[in-house]
């Protein structure tokens, strides 16, 4: 493995492998000369990389590759010249300062696997970026929070409001999809996981908890915990009872917990022409089946539910349905047509880890506590999410609210 060209299929994995297949589309990389590639160095960052972490790094420097084959600039070594206005091109297409962040440590990345000098430490790189940074803003933008009762102060007595997921649970169907949608959303939120952890939940991770009515839930690796020491989280009777009853429907015994639903939908066929069903009956039915070569047929519904788990990037779009139905069954009676597709813009996959940051914040339980539950290393983000209702919360908040 002599050039630079073979570096997409050492990081991505083997020929063949899900990592390559998913993301990584091999291309030539733009090199000055021909690049010797230490491939031990390579084997050993692919092993203690995480997929997710292959599969950003692919995609940056896939991108990356493209721009300087646009530009006539050389991918690797790349100059830091190249290098800052590429970040320049990516922050005028709209790209955010930590998304900038991001690609720039691909490139010095993709740099350091060939043994190359990192392009992104010259002082112009750091100061075209610093720059973007002070024009811009560091705030990132917060997915919008999915709280258990919506937008309360008191999440134990106030009555629901607003977009809840409460409401979102109740409009849930007795089908496949809306027994398993209810059992994802469940789980979402009583555990906080993200899109990537929710989907790798498989049915032995499920255990018996001191409650009978409740389960602890095994999370073998999550984003903070790259040496696998895992963790657990507290499933409560409402997700025991969704689990239970998406698993007696869909038959779920082992592995992915889960999984996609295809949903197949025939429509009814009359036997005469421009005759609804239900008008053939009796004596005319019987002789009807003696003469006519296709037999009347009622509409049906067909499920058919896969064998592999659901991909990280449909949870976004499954919470954004849930929310839809239960808008459309009158279950989020409080918002208007207007409010919904305002609100619906902000959600994502993350939204229940923000809604639970939130409602254990808006509960009293302390920073410690809440990083705990969800598993965080720093208090960073916690605090992020949890601003807005800091503010409210707070001295000036309080005293505001007295006064009136």
């Amino acid at each position: 493995m002599n050039t630079a060209e073979s570096l997409p299929a050492l990081i991505g994995g083997q020929s063949g492998s899900q990592t390559v297949d998913l993301v990584w589309e091999v291309t030539k990389l733009r090199c000055q000369s021909p690049i010797t590639v230490n491939a031990e160095l390579i084997a050993a960052y692919q092993a203690a990389s995480s997929p997710h972490t292959l599969r950003a790094l692919a995609g940056d420097i896939e991108a990356f590759d493209l721009w300087c084959r646009q530009n006539g600039c050389v991918t690797v070594p790349a100059t830091p010249e190249a290098v800052a206005d590429y970040l320049d091109w990516r922050a005028g297409k709209g790209g955010k300062p930590a998304s900038l962040g991001r690609y720039k440590a691909s490139i010095a990345k993709l740099h350091q696997l060939l043994e190359l000098k990192d392009p992104t430490q010259a002082e112009l790189v750091k100061l075209r970026l610093r720059a973007i940074r002070r024009e811009k803003g560091v705030a990132q933008a917060q997915a919008r929070p999915l709280r258990f009762k919506g937008a309360v102060r008191d999440v134990e007595r106030d009555q629901p409001r607003g977009l809840n997921i409460r409401a979102i649970l109740e409009a849930c169907g007795d089908d496949l999809p809306g027994l398993r949608d209810r059992a994802l959303l469940s789980i979402a939120y009583d555990t906080g996981l993200r899109a990537s952890e929710l989907v790798a939940v498989e049915v032995e991770h499920v255990l018996e908890a001191i409650d009978p009515e409740a389960r602890l839930l095994t999370i073998p690796r999550h984003k903070g915990d790259q040496d696998g020491e895992g963790a657990t989280a507290f499933l409560s009777p409402r997700s025991v009872r969704a689990i239970t009853a998406w698993r007696a429907a869909s038959g779920v015994e082992s592995g992915p917990l889960f999984r996609r639903v295809q949903v197949r939908r025939y429509k009814a066929r009359a036997a005469v022409k421009g005759r609804r069903i239900e008008t053939i009956s009796g004596r005319e039915a019987w002789d009807l089946r003696k003469t006519l070569p296709k037999p009347a047929v009622p509409a049906r519904t067909e499920y058919d539910v896969g064998e592999g788990a659901l991909h990280p990037g449909s949870i976004g779009p499954i919470w954004r349905a849930m929310i839809q139905r239960a808008f459309d069954k009158g279950a989020l009676s409080d918002l208007t047509a207007d409010d919904l597709a305002q609100l619906l813009k902000g959600v994502s996959a993350h939204s229940t880890r923000v809604g639970l940051n939130q409602d254990l914040f808006a509960s009293g339980e302390d920073l410690a506590g809440i990083m705990d539950a969800l598993r965080w290393k720093s208090p960073r983000m916690p605090l992020a999410y949890n601003r807005n209702l800091a503010a409210e919360q707070g001295a000036a908040g309080r005293l505001i609210a007295k006064i009136g």
